[in-house]
């Protein structure tokens, strides 16, 4: 194998898909990147086990063939040559890399060994637009779990109905549903793993380009421009977002959202010391009353609201509450409750395309 490529093209594909080498594992082919030079394109690809990403560059290919190459290593490396013109070639030991007047070999391992990721040709696709699809990932995807505990929580349910797709996501202590538009397609109910979803968000740079999602049991596939990632699909039964959010509330207040997060931004600088964030809200008809106390200090805030229904004394932790309000958009929020021992829900006033549920924390926290 022997091809001549751009440095800032060749180090921006092996960045890219460097993100799908795995970083602990017994099969050493996992870390590495693949390289394939065939017809004037090379093609880089990587795959952990569980995500697969892909992304093919014009080269100039003089010999065809492939190769396995450390995949931190490589994507590293060429990184610091990125302002030269980059010539890759094997010989009997692994490949040369050649820069200017210099050169640096590395050892590689036979193309044979790096696993691919079985699709079938027959899967049904999702189709719809990038900047929805960016949005609905991008307001979700924060409230999956990240332990092992439960790994199904770790993935955003995608589920579509009548014309829209919806996301949700939740960790055993809040969750977020979100939906948008679907252009057309077949009709799904996949849970995602949140990296994969993470990483299709990041691919995503045009506004007006249409996505397909292409499906099977197992995996879920999107190519954007000349990169395609396919992942595993967790199987399993989630959580039934119906059973979770209540059917009513005994008290509502709303609040000016930016005028909330600037509080609460405040409290958390001494909150955050707290193991739960812990923070405090006495709910009365002259206003919110945001307290947090901490072994540095105390801070105890005002703010006005409209409030409909019963006051309330309920404690919360702020990291998720923040997170919640910052992903909400309007000038004004609904917050609605039950008791102070019972989940709330965030939402827009007017767009109802999402929300947000949180679990109180016990007030002796």
């Amino acid at each position: 194998m022997k091809f001549i490529s751009d440095g800032v093209l060749l180090s921006d594909a092996a960045i890219t898909v460097c993100k799908a080498c795995a970083t602990k594992t017994l099969i050493p082919a996992l870390s590495c990147i693949k390289l394939s030079a065939k017809n004037d394109t090379l093609t880089l690809s990587a795959y952990d086990g569980e995500l697969s990403i892909e992304k093919r560059i014009q080269v100039e290919v003089f010999e065809e063939g492939d190769v396995c190459v450390s995949g931190k290593f490589f994507a590293d490396f060429i990184s610091k040559i990125a302002n030269f013109s980059v010539t890759v070639e094997t010989d009997e030991k692994g490949i040369v890399v050649r820069y200017g007047d210099n050169n640096t070999k590395m050892q590689t391992l036979p193309a044979e060994e790096f696993p691919n990721l079985e699709t079938d040709p027959t899967e049904k696709y999702l189709e719809v637009k990038s900047s929805d699809l960016k949005t609905l990932i991008n307001k979700t995807v924060f409230c999956c779990a990240t332990d092992e505990s439960r790994p199904i929580l770790k993935g955003c349910l995608l589920q579509t109905k009548g014309d829209k797709l919806e996301a949700t996501a939740l960790d055993g202590f809040r969750m977020a549903v979100y939906e948008c538009d679907r252009v057309g397609g077949a009709d799904l109910k996949i849970v995602c793993p949140a990296r994969t979803l993470t990483e299709i968000s990041r691919m995503i740079e045009s506004e007006d380009e249409l996505l397909r999602l292409y499906v099977t049991r197992n995996t879920v596939s999107v190519a954007v421009e000349n990169t395609t990632l396919t992942s595993r699909l967790y199987l399993g039964e989630f959580v039934n977002k119906d059973n979770v959010i209540p059917p009513s509330f005994e008290t509502e207040i709303t609040v000016n959202r930016l005028a909330l997060i600037d509080s609460m931004e405040r409290a958390s600088v001494l909150a955050r010391s707290d193991k739960y964030n812990f923070m405090l809200f006495d709910i009365k008809p002259k206003g919110l009353r945001i307290t947090a106390n901490s072994e540095m200090g105390n801070v105890d805030e005002s703010i006005g609201i409209s409030l409909d229904g019963k006051e309330l004394l309920i404690a919360m932790n702020g990291k998720f509450m923040l997170e919640a309000l910052k992903a909400l958009d309007e000038e004004l929020i609904k917050i609605t409750f039950n008791s102070g021992s019972e989940p709330f829900v965030l939402q827009n006033m007017n767009d109802k395309k999402g929300l947000y549920l949180i679990l109180p924390l016990r007030r002796n926290a």
